[in-house]
């Protein structure tokens, strides 16, 4: 029984991570209305910029975290205003095209400046734990949980209550009518693509000291977070922390349990996308 909760505890604070990235993406799909494949390129940025403050500044990744978020608002800001707002009339398979070409440059781009190599940040407390009567919980996961679910309150609170936040939502329940109340669905899509980078640029300096940085990280978790939206619902943001959760939980259980699972993890959220698509296809029949 304590090795079931414990892996249950460890499932549940990943899956802080992976809600922080599939609410970006979330967000620039539900506002924007774009698929974006190279949202886990933020990620890996981000993952990147701690590693470089951490190694040759010593900068330690909590002072990252802000940096993190400022500098992959602008870059997303900026692919919003060169690449995404010309294409946002094209047809949804260039649009894809665009984001997926982009996703393999920034991965080679990375391969050629870092190389192949994971790297990993590695401040004193990484390896801070506690004991929590009969569980571990490591200092650096807790942390990066509660980070996660402060940014998502966060950002619940500003789409809720600030009238910026509130015109992101008009724009994305209706893209027409928001125009004829003077709200320049313009400058939404771009701060909505900006805060969707920020988030993912954040997970990525979490992500550098809980497990590594490399070309291919973002990837990766672009992909998780695509089943976590796909069991969600296509931009819904109320259904993202549950469904990571789902997500965390069945991929800590197989690590555990499965023989062989450490592998198999990996392959979890084609399984859960699967189930999740396969689930709607089935309700809308």
């Amino acid at each position: 029984m304590e090795l079931l909760l414990q892996t249950l505890l460890n499932g549940l604070l990943m899956s802080g991570i992976y809600a922080l990235v599939a609410t970006g993406l979330a967000l620039s799909l539900g506002v924007v209305g774009i698929v974006n494949f190279a949202h886990g390129e933020f990620l890996m940025m981000g993952a990147f910029l701690s590693y470089l403050l951490f190694a040759f500044r010593g900068v330690d990744p909590l002072l990252s975290l802000g940096l993190a978020f400022l500098a992959a608002f602008l870059v997303g800001a900026l692919t919003y205003y060169g690449l995404i707002r010309p294409v946002l009339q094209a047809p949804e398979l260039n649009q894809m095209l665009l984001t997926f070409g982009l996703s393999i440059l920034l991965q080679n781009l990375a391969l050629l400046l870092f190389g192949a190599d994971t790297r990993v940040v590695a401040p004193p407390y990484q390896g801070a734990a506690f004991h929590l009567g009969p569980f571990f919980v490591g200092a650096v996961p807790l942390g990066a949980f509660l980070l996660s679910l402060a940014l998502l309150l966060g950002l619940h609170a500003f789409l809720t209550r600030v009238p910026l936040g509130l015109a992101m939502r008009a724009v994305a329940q209706n893209r027409l009518a928001p125009g004829l109340l003077g709200i320049e669905a313009e400058g939404v899509y771009l701060l909505a693509f900006g805060l969707s980078a920020a988030l993912a640029g954040v997970a990525g300096v979490m992500l550098s000291v809980m497990l590594y940085a490399s070309p291919t990280v973002g990837f990766l978790f672009n992909l998780k977070a695509f089943a976590v939206v796909a069991l969600a619902g296509l931009g819904n943001l109320k259904g993202v922390i549950p469904a990571a959760l789902v997500l965390a939980l069945a991929e800590a259980l197989v690590s555990t349990y499965v023989p062989g699972g450490g592998g198999l993890v990996e392959a979890v959220f084609f399984l859960v996308l699967f189930l999740a698509l396969t689930l709607r296809a089935w309700r809308q029949a």
